[in-house]
Order: C-alpha cells, then structure tokens, then sequence
C-alpha cells in the first residue's frame, strides 16, 4: 500500500451496509451537474447562449476552459448502451459529420477569442477512434487553430477508447496527436457476458492497447466495467476484477448497470431472465469495494476507484475536485464549451444542450447558428444548492460558515426543512451534523446520491406534484 494512502488523514475506505441500501435504494441523480439536465428548457436558445458567454468575459480574471468533442458513430451496438449513439459502417457519415463539427468549433472559439486558453480536452462518443488516424490530425489540428492549448504537463487531454477499434500504433498516434490521458471500455471480460451484450473484446486485446498506452507515456490509464449485466455472477465477476487490477490501471469506474428498455432501445434486445437479482448486484458491489481496497485503490466516490498518487486522490484531499458532465475532475474552476450532437456546455452562470439528430444539428449550422436545443439559466438558489451539492459529492463535507460567507443566507434558517431530512440521515449514521460542518460518515458515502437529493429542489418539487418519470437510474 502507498505511503500516501497511510499517511494522509482524509483518505479513507468506503463502509458497506447492504441492510442500509436496500432499504435506502430508489432512483434519483448522478448529479454530472445541478440543476439536472432534465430541468433544461426549450426556451433557452443561442442568443442566451452568447449572453452567457458576454458575463464571462466581464467577469475577468479569466480561468481557462474546458472543451467536450462528441463523436457520436460506433461500428456495432453494445446492447446495454444508453449513450447518444449513431450505429453504422458507413465511414462518409463520419466524414460529414466532422465538416459540421469543425464549423461549430470555429464559432465557439470566435465567441471566446481572446479567453480561449484550454486546460482540459475531452473527447467522448459513440467511439471517438470511430475517425481514422488522418480525420483525429485533422479534427486536432483544427481545435488548435481555434483554441490555444496548455502544454503537455499543465494540461489534461483525455480520450475513449474502445480497444477492439485501435491497434497499438494507432495508441502512439494518438499520444502525438496531444492526448495524454486515455479511458478503455470494458465491462467485463468473461466471453459468456460479452456475449450477451454483443461486445467480444478478448483480454490480450485490452492488455496490448494498455502496454501500448504506457509505452507511449499516456500520464493516465483507466478501465471502465459494468456489474449488473446478462450472465454475470459472483465468479465471473471477481475473476474479471482480479484480471483488472492485475493490468494496474491509474483509474477505475465501476458503474451499476441501469436496464431501461423504454429509454434504450438497444436494452430490449437483453435477456431480462439473465439479469442478476438485485440482491446479487449488491453483493457485486461489495465485492468491487473488497478488491480494489485490498489492491490499494481509494474510493474517490460515486463509482470511482484511483491509485492514491493519482491527481483525483490528490485533488481530492486538497479540496480541488470537481464533478461535471464528464464525471469527476481536477478543473473545478473551468466553464465548459462541449461541440457536437447532445453535447452540454456549462458557461457561466448557465448549462445548455446541443440538439440530438443529425438531420437537425446540420440544419442548425447550415444557418450559421449553434446547434442548441435547450438550456437553462441559474439563479441564486441553485448556485447555492449546486455548491452544497458539488462539496459533498466530491470532498464529503460542507462547511457551513464557508457557505455563509459565499452567498448571502443563514443555513439554518434556509435550509430549514432539509435539515429534518439530513436528521434522519443523520440518525442513520449517513452523516454528523454540527453548527459548523455536514460531514458524511464512510457509512453514508455510497449513499451520496440519496443525500444530496435532499438537496434538490427541482427534485423534491417534481415528486410533490407527482410529476416525476423513471428517468433516474437506481442510487445503487
């Protein structure tokens, strides 16, 4: 175990209490952002947009931002798949697809010229190495022409990566292309799964692409799995997380697999007879924690395991994570400028979405305007709320007098009601509670989602009015 992991106080391990979330379990929030996306409305359109560019501008004292790429296309479907995805083998999609997107990159970097530096480049799908080594240089070399990028050290420039889709020279190309950060899609490596889902990937294919990753230096590896999948069992589970942290990736994100056919059409195609019960889920989950603390991994939170060198581990214990649409982060400070279809952007005091199809992403910018659907602007209450919310989700505790000196209010007296709730939690022994700080217990951290819920305003009001519908997946 690391010497940073025994000697650095904050860094502690998560406590399972399986009578607790059973008893706890419903559906609700990833909180990626606050309000939740579901709350944007179609009245937020561009000219909204460009105001909140306008603010930021006049704020000064500019940090630099952080800029999403959505790569929608994938070769095959995964059958458990809920992303924005556009399934086929027709490469000239992909052609087209990148002339539109090269046009909105250019108009956000005229709205930001000036303020244009990036710190944090992310490039998400779909399967973004769906674009060949020649369509990836030029796709960079254009954000480059727009965007001023921090150097190799400062900088965090992140890729997915589907293993079955690149060989390790395509991996060396990509690390000279600028990305230094890489995340491999795996879910599990047991063939009968695999099978199941319509993803065959055999483990020699993901270990060569991670030998490759670290022979051309990528400062991060992670490896993302799913448990709650067709034909998982206890055994191919625990024999898929012994041969994970036998490949020692810097990262890990186990994420609970959430089956909604009626969202994800891709989902119907499932045997629901050979989903796990949920009580075997649960004992999946415990077995996830078990593994990867004993492997020295820390518990950063939601369904994040990292090395304790880690900048996760490290932002963490100093105060400096951050969570967005994304996940977690190191750039707590960053707006976010995100280009192509469904991408959300979070610039300044607003959040707004990019339309979903193709026809109408197109048609948006043949007019020479940014394709945004919707959006939503943020007034005081969900600034504050959005602050308790991001401090609990990412450090575990909230200073009461810190909030107080931030915005204008008194918490006892604001928060009034949620206070009852955070009792009851509180006798739950989920969190303590003092005149000076909400601090959630090793007990209460799976539960986060549960306590920030609290929270939500949005939330607890839909559910008063009964208009709520079962677009959350389930808390654990």
């Amino acid at each position: 175990m690391s010497t940073l992991l025994t000697t650095l106080p904050n860094v502690q391990r998560v406590e399972f209490d399986a009578t607790l979330i059973r008893r706890l379990s419903q559906t609700g929030p990833r909180y990626t952002s606050y309000p939740t996306a579901d709350r944007f409305n179609t009245d937020f359109g561009y000219r909204d947009y460009q105001q909140s560019v306008s603010h930021v501008r006049s704020r000064g004292g500019h940090h630099p931002l952080s800029l999403y790429i959505h790569i929608p296309f994938c070769d095959t479907v995964c059958y458990y798949c809920g992303c924005n995805k556009i399934v086929t083998k027709n490469k000239e999609k992909a052609a087209i697809y990148l002339d539109y997107l090269k046009k909105e990159i250019a108009m956000q970097g005229k709205l930001f010229a000036g303020i244009n530096q990036i710190e944090q480049l992310h490039f998400g799908g779909g399967t973004p190495t769906y674009l060949s080594d020649d369509q990836m240089q030029e796709l960079m070399g254009h954000i480059r022409r727009w965007f001023h990028m921090s150097d190799d050290e400062s900088g965090e420039y992140s890729i997915e990566v589907d293993p079955r889709s690149v060989s390790p020279d395509r991996i060396h190309q990509l690390r000279l292309q600028g990305f230094n950060r890489i995340s491999l899609g795996v879910q599990d490596f047991d063939p009968d799964v695999q099978k199941a889902v319509n993803r065959l990937q055999p483990e020699q294919q993901t270990l060569d692409v991670i030998h490759a990753a670290r022979v051309a230096k990528f400062r991060s590896i992670s490896i993302d799995l799913i448990y709650g999948l067709p034909k998982q069992t206890m055994a191919t589970m625990e024999q898929t997380l012994s041969q994970v942290i036998a490949a020692n990736p810097d990262r890990i994100a186990v994420y609970h697999y959430a089956h909604l056919p009626h969202l994800f059409k891709p989902q119907r195609r499932l045997n629901e007879k050979d989903l796990p019960s949920s009580d075997t889920k649960l004992d999946m989950l415990a077995l996830c924690i078990k593994k990867l603390n004993q492997a020295g991994y820390v518990y950063i939170g939601m369904d994040h395991f990292a090395k304790p060198d880690d900048e996760l581990t490290v932002a963490q214990l100093q105060g400096r994570l951050h969570r967005n649409f994304q996940g977690y982060s190191t750039h707590a400070e960053a707006d976010l400028v995100a280009c192509g279809v469904s991408a959300i952007s979070s610039v300044g005091l607003s959040y707004s979405q990019n339309v979903k199809t193709l026809d109408e992403y197109y048609a948006a910018l043949d007019n020479d305007q940014l394709p945004i659907a919707r959006g939503y602007k943020l007034t005081m209450d969900d600034l504050i709320r959005r602050f308790i919310i991001q401090m609990l989700m990412c450090s575990f505790e909230l200073s009461v007098s810190s909030l107080e000196q931030a915005y204008p209010i008194k918490f006892n007296d604001y928060f009034a009601s949620e206070l009852e709730q955070l009792q009851e939690f509180a006798e739950m022994g989920l969190l303590t509670i003092d005149d000076e700080w909400i601090s959630v217990t090793l007990r209460g951290r799976l539960l986060i989602r549960n306590i920030c819920m609290a929270f939500d305003h949005h939330l607890q009001q839909a559910r008063r009015l009964q208009s709520e519908t079962t677009r959350y997946s389930q808390t654990l």
